[in-house]
This record gives structure tokens, sequence and C-alpha cells, in this order.
């Protein structure tokens, strides 16, 4: 453990006197203040703090990966080019020793200067408002929207599948069935259909949607009823009329004797914008249970469409700001981890240069590896089997760093769950990361470091 120990003092004294180090440093401790004043957003004071931290986080990690980088695979290299090699090797160090010291003393740079600047971040995100002169309104605001972690809920998909294979059925025995399409085509459409259907109040109807394990963390609090309405005729004022039934349904539905209040909002919303109804939270019953009753009034005179996609949301509040972020940032660590895993990989069979290449491809290919998935989707077409053996497994392997993006997260305040930050961690560390470092000990452990010529 003292030779891992040695090496990571070591590595890490190398990494403070390279030149980009210091400018990464330097540019993050005179950036994030500036960001924190300079950043406006929409204007408000939320959207001030979105932005600052949704820019100070994604800058901090650009810089941190790319200081990665160039400090694993330089760090490795380095000993090659100057021939430092040949002196480490002779002392009582085993190779496999060296990458470990390299890696830990990596991991505990970008671990301190993480530390360094999110909590910097926090800092002025913290103490913004407070010197901002907000009034009550705003505050109150940002603790219901920004600071805090709100868990979201969205309506199930109901099982439409019996009335689709009905009327596929009904279309086939009665010759109706669209031309030129599979039936797996017409049973989709058929599909999508049905589902809108569901989620379609025509006018003088009503909607109801029930949620179960409801579990916010202060039921003193609100929650918050988030939806976009859709229609398929655009009213006049481009605003619908509404009626709203938030709690247990169960006492009108089933004559149940609960005592859950039961709350009524009368709305006027605009149509395709997102709009938020605050409820308390009391509105919740013991055993978790919520309904929320959409009535279409006659007055709109068209159906009001809720989409599978953003058409209704239960947001409320499941944990604090603090603990979100720092979970969000922890986010950042398993990038760093996998990225210094990747860089000692690359430095125990490439050169410098050809390493810090390959590095860089990996990490900006793994920045978009959704996008890269969905367009092979795409383009598979008829070579879905030659592309599910050879592609796919390849795409599968990308850190898929845009996937876990701690903004993401923090800016609309949605709460970053223990399970999905536990999948995270044995995606990209457990087993990619792991994967990377196995890979790197097994070819270093193999390398002819020098010929013994008689």
């Amino acid at each position: 453990m003292r030779s891992i120990w040695a090496v990571a003092t070591n590595t890490i004294k190398q990494a403070l006197r390279m030149k980009i180090a210091a400018v990464f440093i330097i540019l993050l401790i005179v950036l994030l203040p500036v960001m924190g004043v300079a950043m406006t957003g929409d204007g408000t004071l939320k959207g001030r703090l979105q932005a600052f931290i949704s820019y100070s986080l994604s800058l901090t990690s650009f810089l941190l990966c790319l200081l990665t980088i160039a400090v694993s695979v330089y760090s490795l290299t380095s000993d090659f080019e100057q021939r430092q090699i040949y002196t480490v090797l002779t002392k009582p160090i085993r190779r496999f020793q060296l990458l470990f010291g390299k890696l830990l003393g990596v991991v505990l740079l970008n671990t301190a200067l993480l530390v360094l600047f999110s909590a910097t971040i926090y800092a002025i995100t913290i103490y913004t408002p407070k010197f901002s002169g907000a009034t009550k309104a705003q505050l109150a605001q940002l603790d219901n929207e920004f600071f805090t972690a709100r868990a979201s809920l969205t309506p199930a998909e109901v099982d439409v599948t019996d009335e689709v294979l009905d009327t596929y059925r009904k279309l086939e025995k009665s010759g109706q069935l669209p031309q030129g399409g599979s039936r797996q085509e017409i049973i989709a459409e058929l599909t999508r259909r049905k589902r809108l259907e569901k989620r379609a109040a025509v006018v003088g109807r009503e909607l109801l949607w029930e949620f179960h394990n409801v579990k916010p963390l202060d039921p003193n609090q609100s929650l918050f009823i988030r939806f976009k309405y859709d229609v398929s005729v655009n009213p006049p004022d481009l605003h619908i009329f509404s009626r709203w039934i938030v709690g247990d349904y169960r006492q009108v539905e089933y004559g149940a004797k609960i005592e859950t209040p039961i709350y009524t909002f009368d709305r006027n919303d605009l149509i395709r914008t997102f709009n938020e109804i605050e409820v308390p939270a009391d509105a919740v019953a013991e055993d978790g249970y919520l309904a929320i009753g959409f009535f279409n009034v006659p007055l709109n005179n068209t159906p009001v469409i809720f989409s599978p996609e953003d058409g209704l949301e239960v947001l409320y509040k499941a944990d604090t700001f603090t603990a979100n972020f720092l979970r969000a940032v922890s986010l950042i660590l398993f990038r760093l981890v996998f990225l210094a895993c990747l860089g000692i990989l690359a430095s125990t069979f490439l050169s410098f240069p050809v390493a810090i290449l390959l590095c860089l491809v990996v990490f900006f290919t793994g920045t978009i590896s959704g996008f890269i998935a969905e367009s092979f989707d795409y383009l598979s077409g008829n070579l879905s089997n030659v592309y599910s053996y050879t592609i796919r497994p390849v795409i599968t392997l990308l850190p898929q760093f845009d996937k876990f993006n701690p903004a993401k997260f923090l800016v609309p305040a949605r709460i970053l769950s223990w399970s999905l930050l536990a999948k995270a961690a044995f995606s990209m560390v457990c087993i990619k990361a792991f994967f990377l470092l196995l890979l790197a000990l097994l070819i270093f452990s193999y390398r002819e470091i020098a010929k013994i010529i008689i």
C-alpha cells in the first residue's frame, strides 16, 4: 500500500506542475463568481439561478473531464518518454501497483477539485437570493420550485390491447384496413389513437387519474399539478376553462369515510403552455392515495387532450436541495473515474497525442450517446439483426454521460433518486471503468519495457 500511495502522491504533484492544470483551475476560480453575477436566465431570480447552476456545473464538469484525460494520459506516457519507467520498475514495486497508484492520484486530485468548485457553486446558489433583495413571494417560489427535490408522477398508460385487437378485427372484416401497412404498424397506430382517446375529455366530460404511493416529505407543504392542454380546435382566446378536483376521490366514488380534504379549482389557462396548480399536500391520503379529476366545462366547445409525453405530471417535495445537489455532483465524480480509467488504459499502449485523441473521441461520443443510439436505431432498417450483434453492443459500451447529466435534475428541481445514482455508479464505475482498468492491467503486465541485448 505504501508503494501505491507513493505513486499517487507523485502523480498529484506531477499534475499540479502541469500548465494545463493551473490554467483550468484558475479559469474555474475566476469564472464561477463571474457567472454568478452575470447570469440572467429569463430575467427572473429563479431563471437566473437555473442558468447559473446549469452552466457552472457544465463548465466545471467539462474542464475537469479534460484535465482528467490530460493528467491520466500524461502521468504514464511521460514516464516512457522521459525514460523514468526504467528507474521506477527497478524498485520493489509491481506493475499493477504502479497503475493503481496513478489512478488513485488522478481520482484524489479530481475529488479535491470537484469538492472545491462544487462547494463554490453551492455557496453562490444559496446566497444569491439573500444578496439580491428577493421579495417574500420570490423566496417562496424558489423554495417550492428550485430549492427542493421534487418527485414526479405521471399517469400510467391504460391497457388498450383488447380494444385495439377488437378494432383491428372489425376493420379487417369490413375490408377497411389501411393499405400499404403491415399488421404490426397498423396495430401500433391504433394503439396510439386509443391511448389518446383515453387522455381526451370531450365537452362536459371528466377525466380521472389515480396515483398510489405518493409520499410528500412534509404534509404541511404543497404539491404541484403540472399540465399542458392540447385541443382539436383552438378556442378564440386560446384559453381553456376547467374545474379540477384534487384529493381522496374514494370518498365520492365509493362512499368511503375518509377525512382527507378534497380541493376544487376553477381555472382559465392558456393552451399548449405548461401551467401549475399548487395544492396542499394534505390532499394525499395516509395510505399514499391521490386522485386528480379534470372537468371540461361546456364553455370550451372543444375536446381537451393530455398528451402521454407532457400532458400531466404530479410534483411533490421528496428531498432537500442539498441532498439532491450532492447526488448530482456524485454523477460528475463517476464520469471522472471512468475517464481516468480510460486515460490509464490508453497510455499503456499509445503515445501521448494518440491516447489523448482516443480519450477525447470517447468523451465527446459519450456526451451525445443518446443521439448516436437513436440515429443507429433509425438507420438500422432491414439490417436489424446485423445491427443488434455488431454496432449495438459497441454503443452499449459508451459511458452515456448525457443520460446522467446533473443539470437535468437540478434545473427543474427533480429528485435524483438513490436508485438512479446507484445505477449510474454500477454502470459507469463498477462495470465500464472496472473493465477498462482490468484491460489496462492486462496490457501493461505483458508490455515489453526494455529488451535485454547480449
